[in-house]
């Protein structure tokens, strides 16, 4: 039996990590590499496969045409950190004469000749050095992909939103999802429970009406249908919109 091995990040490894890749210039390509898949939900096969023919700048959208499944086919909105990371693979692009729609965004790169028409290996070597300066050896660059369902996980987002995002995921690992879901909800409970530092005599502790009445409020609107996998339909702005926002949290 299949064994659930992944592993997410502490907010001080992930700084650690993000240091780590940004710190030598012959890491580029692993460290946005890296940041894609934190920010998308993406597989390292996914992101291998990016073309240029994939990637929609208007709507700051990238289409996963081929992936391990049917479902895993997607349209994935682009948050602000993988925009960036896109605008720098893009630049990279154009100094490498590898920006033609049928060219890879990760070209290959043998003995310093560059293919565009061929996508990269991986980043296997260059990654092993960052995990390792990160101190998270063993660290997997699958695992980014674990870390960052889990973020959305805690954040609350809706199942179905997150499947919309990062395409197949088995019943075992939504069920993994949910106690994670419910992990943040009781840290969340349990942090009431904290004696609060000291306050003025004369000012309540908590909340009272006057906070209440003046708070603001946003409401979740759930679609009742995500965005088809890998569907081309062109009213997609709900889901979009949706997913976007869910992505947002990863940021």
């Amino acid at each position: 039996m299949h064994r659930w091995s992944s592993r997410s990040l502490s907010h001080g490894e992930k700084i650690k990590l993000q240091k780590s890749a940004a710190s030598q210039e012959g890491w580029q390509g692993a460290r946005l590499a890296m940041t894609l898949a934190l920010n998308t939900t993406m597989r390292g096969c996914e992101i291998k496969g990016l073309q240029w023919r994939d990637i929609n700048f208007f709507e700051k959208t990238l289409t996963i045409r081929h992936s391990k499944t049917e479902a895993g086919e997607r349209v994935i909105p682009l948050n602000h950190e993988a925009w960036q990371a896109m605008m720098e693979l893009r630049e990279r692009g154009k100094q490498l004469g590898s920006t033609e729609p049928d060219h890879f965004a990760f070209p290959a790169c043998e003995t310093g000749h560059v293919d565009p028409t061929k996508p990269a290996h991986g980043w296997r070597s260059a990654w092993r050095r960052i995990t390792k300066l990160a101190g998270i050896p063993g660290f997997r660059f699958h695992d980014l992909r674990h870390h960052s369902i889990t973020e959305l996980a805690e954040s609350e987002t809706p199942e179905t939103v997150i499947m919309s995002i990062a395409g197949h995921v088995s019943r075992k690992m939504l069920e993994h999802y949910s106690h994670v879901r419910l992990d943040a909800k009781r840290r969340a409970l349990d942090s009431l429970n904290r004696t609060p530092a000291a306050q003025p005599k004369d000012e309540p502790v908590g909340y009272d009406t006057k906070h209440d009445t003046n708070g603001v409020f946003t409401e979740t609107v759930i679609p009742e249908v995500i965005e088809e996998y890998g569907g081309r339909r062109r009213d997609r702005t709900g889901g979009l919109c949706i997913a976007n926002a869910a992505l947002s949290q990863l940021s």
